[in-house]
C-alpha cells in the first residue's frame, strides 16, 4: 500500500446548513485503502462524504482531498475535483431513460471526454471490471438490483479516481448482490484507489474486515481494525466497535483501545 494520502483531514467540522453534525473530524486515508464509516442513521456519515466531493462547504481545520484544499478551493476547480472521485450511491442515480452505455457516455461527456474511440474502449474496460460486459444496451429497469449498482460502480470508476465514496452501496441489495459488491469494492481499492463505504450492515463488516471510523454523538472516532478468525470468532483483544458500551454515556471520547 501506498503512503500518498488522498484524504487528509485535520479538525474539520461538518454542517449541514446550519447545523453543526460532526466536529473536529481527524482522518487520513491512504492510496489503496479500504474504510468503513459507521454510525447511526443522522450521525453525519452522508454530510461527511458531500463534504469531501465539494457539496458541504468545509469552513475550519485543514482538508486536502485527491490534492484540492477544500477550505481554499475555488467554485470553478470543483468539477476537476469530482472527477478523481468516484461516487457510489445507495439508489442508484441512473438515468432511467437511457441504455447502460448511454449512462456511462453522459458522464464522459460531462467530465470532459471528447475522442468517441476514447470513451467507448473506456466505457467497455469498466463494464468488464464490474462484470457486465454484455449488458451495455440493457435499460437500467431490466437489470437486478445487484447489476445497478454494479453499473453505478462503473460509472464511478470511469475517470479513474484516486478515491470511491460509497454511501451505504448495499442498503438495497439481498445479502448475495451485497457480497458480489463488496468483493469489486475491495478489488478496485487493491488496483490502487481509495475507498471510504459508509454503511449500516455491519454483517459485511464481520466477513470483510477492515479499518473502521465511526460517527457518533456529533464526534469522529477512529477504531482500531476489527478480525475474524477462521472460526469466525472476534479478536478478543478488541472492543466490540458497534456497541455503545464503548463510549462513555456522553459520547465524546473513546474509551476503549
Amino acid at each position: 500500500m501506498s503512503s500518498e494520502n488522498i484524504v487528509s483531514l485535520k479538525d474539520i467540522s461538518v454542517f449541514q446548513k446550519n447545523t453543526l453534525v460532526l466536529s473536529n473530524v481527524c482522518l487520513d486515508i491512504h492510496q489503496g485503502e479500504f474504510v468503513y464509516l459507521i454510525g447511526k442513521t443522522g450521525t453525519g456519515k452522508s454530510s461527511l462524504l458531500k463534504s469531501l466531493y465539494g457539496e458541504l462547504p468545509l469552513l475550519d481545520g485543514s482538508a486536502v482531498v485527491a490534492g484540492y484544499d477544500l477550505l481554499n478551493i475555488k467554485p470553478n476547480d470543483i468539477p476537476y475535483l469530482r472527477r478523481k472521485i468516484g461516487i457510489v450511491f445507495q439508489d442508484f442515480q441512473l438515468l432511467t431513460d437511457r441504455t447502460v452505455e448511454e449512462n456511462l457516455i453522459f458522464v464522459m461527456k460531462a467530465t470532459g471526454w471528447k475522442d468517441k474511440v476514447d470513451m467507448e474502449t473506456r466505457m467497455n474496460e469498466v463494464l468488464q471490471m464490474v462484470g457486465l460486459s454484455t449488458k451495455g444496451h440493457k435499460m437500467p429497469h431490466q437489470l437486478s438490483g445487484g447489476e445497478q449498482q454494479r453499473i453505478c460502480i462503473a460509472r464511478a470508476l470511469i475517470n479513474r479516481p484516486a478515491l470511491v465514496l460509497a454511501d451505504e452501496p448495499t442498503g438495497n441489495l439481498d445479502p448475495d448482490s451485497s457480497n458480489g459488491i463488496m468483493q469489486l469494492l475491495l478489488e478496485i481499492s487493491r488496483s490502487g484507489s481509495a475507498v471510504l463505504m459508509a454503511t449500516h450492515n455491519y454483517n459485511l463488516i464481520e466477513h470483510y474486515p477492515g479499518r473502521i471510523v465511526r460517527c457518533v454523538n456529533g464526534k469522529f472516532i477512529e477504531i482500531a481494525k476489527k478480525y475474524t478468525d477462521e472460526s469466525g470468532g472476534h479478536d478478543s483483544e478488541e472492543s466490540d466497535p458497534f456497541s455503545d458500551d464503548s463510549y462513555n454515556e456522553g459520547g465524546a471520547e473513546y474509551v476503549g483501545e
